[in-house]
């Protein structure tokens, strides 16, 4: 891929991941720019990005990701075109951001009108971009899942990531104390924000946080699984709470995609039985969407809102470990996986 083939703002340009392969093995295809359709916007991509969901697609280890061949791309800021039947005109050149799962990395998008969240003006797009699924996936484990109050301590695993970097921002904003694993490269800047750092290397790095926090933490946010979630379980203080997000540790694992969560999945239901007043959750940003498009759709509205006015505050700033054009889709992804950055790696146009 090179950048001439994203010059052509008269047509469509997507990039494709046609089946398990390396990075180089994306591809683009061109086409024509979509119509909107009742109740659609046409939305013109500023800002698109490479979080670990595309890391686990390309590898077929996402646990619900549709068949081969599909557009990645979970989440995107750009400007409305054109609106369908039933929008509100005035939505044209408004700036939105939007949560999709898959089809962000493209020119020009279809998003339902509903799913649109409008970006305060002073946020720059490759700004706001960092702020979409991170920031909704960290807001509500932090405010909604957990709810821990000032003064607590938490647990953030892989701190210097996407989603861990917006976490502890928005816990320190709250009066919450933070360690962070992270590996050494990173630790100062963490000390930087006020976080505890912990080498995830350290092979007694549970002791190492035992030491910080003797009498248990009260919220762990563990994006890692596999069988370091024990530990994470057993770092909780009493009345505490397990927050698992993710499998990164089975992401190059061979066999089914779905079998490392519904262990999860499982380990929670377990722990939940035991009466020990701690409580472990498996945190899906689509949970109750199947039940209620509404309550959904207005839960994530109010929250990336709120994560907009927290950036607006300077509680949070945007963590952009990288900003490439979409045609170096493959050398984005090759970033986002080499452990090497924080915050996250952006595409634009």
């Amino acid at each position: 891929m090179n950048a001439g083939e994203l010059d052509n703002a008269a047509e469509l340009v997507e990039v494709v991941l046609p089946g398990k392969v390396e990075p180089e093995g994306l591809q683009v295809r061109h086409g024509e720019i979509p119509v909107a359709g009742p109740g659609q916007v046409l939305v013109r991509m500023e800002a698109t990005g490479v979080s670990f969901a595309e890391q686990q697609m390309r590898r077929g280890r996402y646990y619900d990701q549709p068949p081969f061949p599909f557009v990645p791309g979970y989440d995107l800021v750009g400007t409305v075109l054109a609106v369908g039947a039933g929008v509100e005109p005035g939505l044209a050149g408004t700036r939105v951001a939007a949560l999709l799962k898959v089809g962000g990395w493209a020119s020009h998008v279809l998003v339902d009108a509903a799913d649109v969240v409008e970006v305060p003006a002073g946020i720059g797009a490759a700004e706001a971009e960092t702020l979409v699924v991170n920031g909704i996936t960290a807001w509500q484990m932090l405010h909604r899942t957990a709810r821990v109050r000032p003064g607590g301590t938490v647990l953030v695993h892989g701190a210097n990531g996407g989603v861990g970097s917006v976490l502890v921002q928005l816990a320190r904003a709250a009066g919450v104390r933070v360690i962070g694993t992270a590996s050494a490269r990173h630790h100062e800047a963490l000390r930087e924000q006020g976080v505890l750092p912990v080498d995830y290397r350290d092979q007694d790095m549970a002791a190492r946080v035992r030491e910080l926090a003797p009498d248990g933490v009260d919220a762990v946010f563990d994006h890692v699984g596999g069988r370091g979630i024990v530990d994470s379980w057993r770092l909780l203080a009493p009345g505490g709470t397990l927050v698992s997000y993710g499998s990164a540790a089975t992401r190059d694992d061979t066999g089914s995609k779905q079998w490392p969560v519904l262990k999860l999945l499982a380990r929670t239901w377990l722990w939940n039985t035991l009466p020990n007043g701690r409580r472990a959750s498996f945190f899906n940003v689509w949970a109750g969407r199947a039940l209620s498009k509404n309550r959904f759709r207005a839960r994530l509205r109010a929250d990336l809102t709120q994560v907009f006015a927290a950036y607006g505050r300077g509680e949070v700033t945007a963590l952009i470990a990288a900003r490439l054009p979409l045609a170096r889709a493959a050398e984005a992804m090759r970033l986002a996986e080499s452990g090497t950055v924080a915050g996250k790696v952006v595409l634009n146009p």
